[in-house]
């Protein structure tokens, strides 16, 4: 059975996406020593809020058949199974040494590319009409943050 998707629901997991990154940024933040780095960790996770904004607004301004439910929901569980989704898929815990900045930045793009590649798949699954352009967005945004890490990361020496 394949379950097809709304760009609302697609919108409700980019925002779970960016919460579960802010946590990430802010528990890495906690755990290395130097200021600039515990800054620009909180930096990431800042703009990881500015993120969940931006999709919040977008999904805000979605038409009618953009949220139209794509499938039979009355206990509306699809809530849960997105949740569940996107707190598997991207940003999820992982062993990683939290008080290198080099490997939690390598770690942010694998995530980054990670989630790029997860709306890709969930793009599949929005038919035309609902909202299927409009996971473009959400991607240009992942792949903007990949190139802000990757330059932080070039940076290190």
């Amino acid at each position: 059975m394949a379950f097809d998707f709304n760009a609302n629901e697609i919108f409700q997991m980019a925002i779970q996406i960016e919460q579960n990154g802010v946590k990430f940024y802010r528990n890495a933040a906690a755990n290395v020593q130097k200021q600039e780095e515990k800054d620009l960790l909180l930096k990431l996770a800042d703009m990881e809020v500015d993120h969940e904004n931006t999709f919040a607004s977008m999904k805000k301004s979605l038409a009618e058949d953009e949220k139209a439910k794509t499938i039979f929901d009355p206990n509306n569980e699809t809530v849960l199974y997105l949740k569940s989704l996107a707190d598997t898929r991207v940003f999820f815990q992982k062993t990683i040494d939290t008080t290198s900045l080099k490997e939690i930045l390598k770690e942010a793009i694998v995530a980054e590319k990670d989630s790029i590649v997860f709306y890709l798949g969930m793009k599949e699954l929005v038919p035309e009409g609902k909202g299927k352009n409009r996971l473009d967005a959400i991607i240009k945004e992942e792949m903007g943050h990949i190139r802000l890490l990757s330059k932080e990361l070039m940076a290190i020496k």
